[in-house]
Parts: structure tokens; C-alpha cells; sequence
């Protein structure tokens, strides 16, 4: 079943701006490395924050957050370890 809908999942901030998709989902709609995605990354600590980008999975099943999205979205807050960031991937 290919990605029709709008998936949401929570994710931890990784290094290198960094989110792994989880392995049922990607399982599930059987995503794959070319595929251009719709995401929307929201910050639930920070009030009102979401930033969308249009972003490809790499073969490592992450996606990269641009630095200037993850600056918005953050708000410039200082590095308090790893964020918990809801993630929502459609397609384009």
C-alpha cells in the first residue's frame, strides 16, 4: 500500500538534524528512498511552532530537517539535549 494519507509520529531530534521514519511505517506504505514527502514538524514544548518542507527519505530511513526550518521552528532555544518533535509525512 503506497503512502495515500497523512501519517503522524513522534520522533527524537537526532544528530545532524536528523529523524528516523519508524520501521512499521515505512513497512506499511513501503516507502521508498526517491519518494518526495510532504513534512510537518512540530515541537509540542514550544507554542505554535511548525515548520513543512518538502524532503526524500535517505536509504538510512531518515529525513534531514533543513537547519533554517529547525531554527524557526526551535526559536533559537537553547540546546536542552534531544527534542521531541510530531512529525507528519503525506505525499507531495
Amino acid at each position: 500500500m503506497p503512502l495515500t494519507e497523512k501519517v503522524e509520529f513522534d520522533a527524537r531530534l537526532q544528530r545532524r538534524n536528523r529523524v528516523q521514519i519508524p520501521k512499521l511505517i515505512r513497512l506499511r506504505y513501503k516507502l521508498e528512498p526517491c519518494e518526495i514527502l510532504k513534512i510537518t514538524v512540530r515541537c509540542p514544548s514550544i507554542w505554535d511552532s511548525r515548520q513543512e518542507y518538502l524532503a526524500t527519505m535517505g536509504k538510512d530511513a531518515r529525513i534531514t530537517i533543513p537547519k533554517l526550518a529547525l531554527t524557526l521552528l526551535l526559536h533559537n532555544k537553547p540546546n536542552q539535549g534531544s527534542y521531541l518533535l510530531k512529525v507528519t509525512i503525506e505525499p507531495s
